[in-house]
């Protein structure tokens, strides 16, 4: 159980830490240092080497948590807050699947054909996503610490 539950933790800090990493630090940085064209290169460089990073963590996130859940005897059986973080969870990855798919692959072939406008307001639209994402992944990091404790 153990290493489920230490496999589960690091792939959310890698998630949660690197939208932090991203949002908090790199994005401002960015924008203080480099013209909008080397600064939609540089987010289309990072994204394309962290969301392999996110697909690997949202695999182990919901392997783990799906057999912690089957070892404590099932969702009948699994106390409240692991219900939550399972919710809060399943939003992320639907929201992340979305910055993927619909938001990300444009913004790659924009940049790539050199349309700034365009990639510009890919980018913007997954920034709020990301600002979503990684408040949830916070909210959840809660609940499963306060949860933990009044378990």
């Amino acid at each position: 159980m153990a290493m489920f539950k230490l496999i589960h933790l690091l792939a959310a800090l890698i998630w949660v830490g690197g939208m932090f990493f991203a949002y908090v630090v790199l994005r401002p940085a960015a924008v203080e240092v480099l013209e909008p064209p080397q600064r939609l290169r540089l987010w289309d460089a990072v994204f394309r080497r962290f969301f392999h990073w996110v697909w690997g963590a949202v695999g182990l996130l919901l392997v783990s948590g799906f057999y912690m859940v089957y070892l404590y005897g099932g969702f009948f059986s699994a106390q409240r807050h692991v219900h939550v973080m399972l919710a809060l969870g399943l939003v992320m990855m639907a929201i992340y699947g979305y910055v993927f798919f619909a938001c990300y692959a444009p913004f790659n072939l924009h940049v790539a054909k050199q349309n700034w406008k365009e990639a510009g307001a890919m980018l913007g639209k997954i920034r709020k996503l990301i600002a979503v994402n990684l408040a949830l992944g916070l909210l959840t990091v809660c609940v499963a610490v306060i949860g933990a404790a009044w378990a």
